[in-house]
């Protein structure tokens, strides 16, 4: 589930990736429903792809959500991330993951995970699970890969029109009798 979430340099909250342009993506907020485009200037980046430091490794976020999740009973957190100082979200975050590095994960980082698994939260997302490259691909993908094979047959259609009309015209290939 969380492949399809984004988080988007520069612009508040989380997005669901609706669709793919050309050179963009279609977006929709999490927190207000609207959907915008992103363009490849925008630096844009899926939760699965983002990890946190461990005293041994690094872990998924999809596996510090989970434990987040279970944590707090798959609701809202029971601290106020805009409220709270730095070490009360330190001791808070120890409580999720006891072995988290704490020298190179900061308060702001904290803050902003207990950000984001409100919003998951509030949104109703509460399947944290990575899909896996070979699981089926997702229904916006599904629809995405039909329009660009629609787009494909229509640029095919054209183009062999026209080169069957400029055969026509020029003579080549009929044949002489």
């Amino acid at each position: 589930m969380l492949k399809n979430i984004l988080a988007v340099t520069g612009k508040p909250g989380l997005f669901k990736l609706v669709s793919r342009g050309n050179n963009m993506l279609i977006v929709e907020s999490l927190l207000d429903g609207k959907r915008m485009p992103t363009y490849a200037r925008d630096k844009i980046v899926s939760l699965a792809d983002v990890s946190m430091f461990t005293d041994a490794d690094d872990i998924a976020l999809s596996e510090v959500l989970t434990k987040l999740g279970e944590k707090e009973g798959l609701k809202v957190a029971s601290i106020d991330p805009k409220k709270a100082d730095n070490d009360q979200l330190r001791a808070f975050f120890a409580q999720v993951l006891p072995n988290y590095d704490r020298d190179r994960v900061y308060p702001s980082d904290i803050r902003k995970l207990i950000i984001w698994y409100n919003i998951l939260i509030n949104a109703g997302i509460t399947d944290f699970t990575v899909e896996e490259e070979g699981e089926v691909a997702t229904e916006t993908q599904k629809n995405v890969d039909k329009d660009q094979q629609k787009a494909a047959q229509k640029v095919q259609a054209k183009t062999s029109g026209k080169a069957a009309g400029a055969a026509a015209k020029t003579g080549v290939g009929a044949k002489k009798g």
